[in-house]
């Protein structure tokens, strides 16, 4: 398994699977709207002077079968970054092959690497088996509403 960023040659593939993360989530229900990204604006977004995310993908035999799309946040309070975990989607056919557990650990690599409190991210409750993963990883869920989740993670 390889990890690997994502470079502005990859926008195509990045939207087809922010399109496959949108499908998946529109499948569990926690989605029911219309994707309003095209690929000029994640082309603009996240690769100009100022990237406001960034996207990780995983290769398993020069094959990408996931991808992680994360942002930097940071706080007044703590006066330290955290990070933001926006999209976590592996193709389902790839599903339980370490493709997820290694993007999480680069992330939570990248997260130590820029000295961030810790990582966090919402997810569905619906998505029995991604809330299974992630708690299999350390995180924990520190607040739900209704079908949304809260997660937060210290590596």
């Amino acid at each position: 398994m390889q990890i690997r960023a994502a470079t502005s040659n990859d926008v195509a593939l990045i939207f087809s699977f922010i399109q496959r993360k949108a499908d998946f989530d529109r499948a569990i229900g926690a989605f029911t709207g219309t994707l309003q990204v095209s690929e000029g604006r994640l082309r603009q977004t996240l690769f100009n002077h100022n990237p406001f995310a960034y996207v990780l993908f995983a290769e398993l035999e020069q094959q990408v079968i996931g991808f992680a799309l994360y942002a930097f946040r940071y706080s007044s309070f703590a006066g330290q970054p955290s990070l933001w975990l926006d999209d976590l989607y592996v193709v389902e056919a790839q599903r339980s092959q370490g493709a997820g557990t290694a993007l999480m650990q680069h992330l939570a690599q990248v997260a130590q690497d820029n000295d961030c409190s810790h990582l966090a991210w919402n997810a569905d409750a619906r998505n029995l088996r991604g809330l299974q993963f992630y708690q299999r990883l350390g995180a924990e869920i520190t607040e739900q509403q209704g079908d949304r989740c809260w997660l937060r993670w210290v590596p």
